[in-house]
């Protein structure tokens, strides 16, 4: 039988295989199991993962699949036992795990070649990187609902700009730019990046852009949306070189901006700002060039437009320079930098007086 509720049970037996529901807080042992699995199938454990459907053959692990934040990663079935519908069966109580936590709305990233075994699980194909790495997800309406809603906030236009910012925190650069990009265009769309992986919360990120840019005309500021890949959930498991995985990451995500929501809001051009600091950014710019300009696609042609940064004393305003501030109590030079409202924000929740001490930069 398939588990019905997890809550109530953590292991049963089917026939000569026996599974379970496992963390790894609670089993210590299970880690370096799980790790030991995943690399004799040629995977790796991927990172934010701690929950795992588990399937035991006596004491030997021969299948698993973990859970994290909303995507499952991790899925892996010894050799001799495919083809006996253990991945369907893992899947379904994987999800089951995931409804258990209050996760409903699930991901997975697979090779192309797995597409179909996992549409039979009830996932459909999302984008896809050719050759490389697909997205699927667990509905076949979520991203096109999502779409229908960005598109009851679409603006007519010859010249519709979009921005994706993650603002940690907003500066007087990220103000800089969007000024810059609405002056251009008819209306301008800003998306803040919704993961929850930077200093400054989602929340606080997203109040302070809608701060920083109320006083300008012709700009919807959007949350984020789990649509907007997030580097924090991207899976690396069975993606072995890092560069790939960048790629991978940036592909996808750019990939599901043109096909999809650029047209729901007519958007035709998306800027930037240049990047003096960081190659990591730079490199995500000359991507965003091809994935959105220049890659074969059925969606039009979305323009990128790279602006030059603001500056303050002849050096470009970085978001890392505000935080170097933070860190160092210098709120006299932040004020350069950053709005009054990212100042007292920072002020109030994330300055702490005693780490300079405790780190010996006091």
């Amino acid at each position: 039988m398939i588990q019905d509720s997890f809550s109530e049970y953590s292991s049963f037996t089917s026939g000569n295989l026996d599974w379970a529901i496992e963390n790894f807080s609670e089993n210590p042992k299970l880690q370096p199991e799980i790790t030991e699995f995943l690399q004799s199938c040629d995977l790796e454990l991927d990172g934010n993962l701690a929950d795992f459907v588990t399937v035991r053959e006596g004491k030997r692990l021969v299948a698993c699949a973990g859970m994290g934040e909303n995507v499952i990663k991790c899925v892996a079935v010894s050799p001799a036992l495919r083809g006996q519908n253990i991945t369907l069966r893992l899947i379904s109580d994987v999800t089951n795990l995931a409804a258990d936590m209050g996760r409903y709305q699930l991901f997975l990233y697979t090779k192309p070649e797995n597409v179909d075994t996992f549409s039979s699980c009830g996932f459909y194909p999302l984008v896809e990187m050719p050759g490389v790495i697909a997205l699927m997800e667990n509905s076949p309406v979520g991203l096109t609902r999502y779409c229908k809603s960005l598109a009851t906030q679409r603006h007519s236009g010859d010249k519709i700009g979009s921005i994706v910012m993650n603002a940690n925190p907003f500066t007087f650069g990220h103000q800089f730019l969007a000024q810059q990009a609405a002056n251009e265009c008819d209306w301008l769309h800003v998306f803040v990046v919704g993961e929850n992986s930077s200093l400054i919360t989602y929340e606080d990120r997203y109040a302070l852009v809608c701060e920083g840019l109320k006083h300008m005309p012709r700009i919807t500021v959007h949350p984020g949306s789990i649509y907007m890949i997030s580097k924090a959930t991207f899976p690396s498991y069975f993606l072995k070189d890092r560069g790939i995985v960048d790629q991978c990451h940036t592909a996808l995500d750019l990939i599901i901006f043109r096909e999809h929501v650029a047209p729901a809001l007519g958007i035709t051009h998306r800027f930037v700002g240049t990047e003096p600091f960081c190659p990591v950014t730079r490199k995500y710019n000359e991507d965003m060039k091809h994935w959105l300009m220049h890659a074969p696609s059925k969606a039009p042609v979305v323009t990128v437009v790279e602006l030059e940064r603001k500056q303050q004393s002849n050096r470009a305003i970085s978001a890392s320079e505000v935080r170097r501030c933070l860190r160092a109590d210098d709120f006299s030079q932040m004020t350069n930098l950053v709005p009054q409202a990212t100042i007292d924000l920072l002020r109030a929740k994330y300055f702490d007086p005693g780490a300079r001490v405790a780190t010996g930069t006091g």
